[in-house]
């Protein structure tokens, strides 16, 4: 499989995709056919995303059409060469994913080595569940499970402390309360600005900033880019 799991679009003080715009056209090299799905959006339309979107692709030489604009989401995404999968409303997303049947049908494309970009939404659609994301639940999905892509569990945007004056859960509680409750699954909290990248049997974090890596009954682990993250290949579909 090949995927670009960002955390987050935007750096704080650069313009959309900026940061990250480099790694896409080296990953999406070539790609002709790329589907963009949107439905993360809530307060602004497809269109709209579309058009956001495609400038900073046209940027670097690519080009990208929403599935909203085809007959058929299912069709564009069989039709596809490389998918690409905006960020917003995790739980919009993934319920409009499912009425559209694009679980599988994205999934059967990364398997055959269509490669996958998702930012922030889009990185946890591509997780086991969307269970570690940052989003309020503002519709219900059919399920919380997703993609199942990885084999682990994505916090996007990951934080290490609360806003002064805060004296509610650090996201590393509500991560450790996950845990609790699901034993089995590790947690990549994916700080803004990084990314992973699965290719060629390697997974690579791109960024200056560290991941913290969650297991259950372990203190979290802190690794930079200089090491191997080879071991989230375990469990991987």
């Amino acid at each position: 499989m090949k995927l670009l799991l960002i955390s987050n679009s935007t750096n704080a003080g650069e313009s959309y995709l900026e940061h990250c715009k480099e790694e896409i056209r080296n990953f999406l090299r070539s790609k002709k056919h790329i589907v963009f799905v949107p439905y993360a959006a809530v307060s602004f339309s497809y269109d709209e995303y579309e058009k956001k979107v495609k400038e900073k692709f046209n940027e670097v030489g690519l080009d990208i059409k929403s599935v909203h604009n085809f007959d058929n989401a299912q069709n564009a995404i069989e039709q596809s060469d490389a998918i690409v999968v905006g960020g917003g409303n995790t739980f919009m997303l993934l319920k409009l994913m499912y009425e559209n049947n694009l679980i599988d049908a994205i999934r059967k494309k990364v398997l055959e080595g269509v490669p996958y970009v998702g930012w922030s939404a889009g990185s946890n659609v591509a997780c086991p569940t969307i269970k570690t994301t940052n989003d309020m639940p503002i519709v219900e999905p059919k399920s919380f499970g997703a993609i199942g892509l990885i084999g682990f569990q994505i916090n996007p945007h990951y934080l290490d402390a609360n806003p002064q004056g805060h004296a509610g859960e650090t996201r590393q509680q509500r991560i450790e309360e996950f845990l609790e409750a699901n034993k089995s699954l590790r947690v990549v909290g994916l700080r803004e600005g990084t990314m992973l990248k699965f290719e060629q049997g390697k997974v690579e974090l791109i960024g200056k900033r560290n991941a913290r890596i969650f297991e259950y009954g372990k203190e979290p682990k802190e690794l930079s880019s200089q090491d191997s993250f080879d071991f989230l290949i375990e469990g991987i579909c």
